[in-house]
């Protein structure tokens, strides 16, 4: 190869990057350009949004004490709920025990009842019942004679 086409090959060559560098700049000043615009609208927006991140701080805050006081509070009710349903439940115990007690005293005095009202029909057959029997026998006896 000689020097002339060698030299003008290189020529093209230097054309050609050079032709890719300044596509190059001019992409890279409208990414710039465009970066500038965007910039611009986030500026605009970082004033509401430093507002809300601020007033969203502020309620987190006041939510974190009341979650803090909802959950003492609940604490407290449990506490008192457990105090309560051990108290019942020795009421419950309480009133099971004597209900069988006079059930058993109830029972003992249904026994006697029975008891006397037997004493009391054997009494009244041998007493009463058979002295009729008998004066009804000896009444039958002597009409037959």
């Amino acid at each position: 190869m000689d020097d002339h086409t060698l030299l003008t090959l290189l020529t093209v060559f230097v054309f050609l990057a050079m032709v890719a560098m300044l596509i190059q700049a001019g992409t890279l000043l409208g990414l710039f350009i465009v970066a500038r615009k965007i910039q611009e609208k986030v500026s605009t927006l970082t004033g509401p949004i430093t507002g809300i991140i601020d007033t969203s701080k502020k309620t987190l805050q006041t939510v974190e004490g009341h979650i803090d006081r909802i959950g003492k509070s609940s604490n407290a009710i449990l506490d008192t709920t457990k105090q309560q349903l051990v108290k019942v439940d020795e009421l419950i115990t309480d009133a099971s025990t004597r209900a069988k007690v006079q059930m058993e005293r109830a029972e003992l005095v249904l026994d006697d009842t029975m008891g006397r009202v037997q004493h009391t029909v054997s009494f009244v057959q041998s007493g009463v019942v058979r002295p009729v029997r008998e004066v009804k026998v000896f009444s039958l006896a002597s009409v037959r004679l």
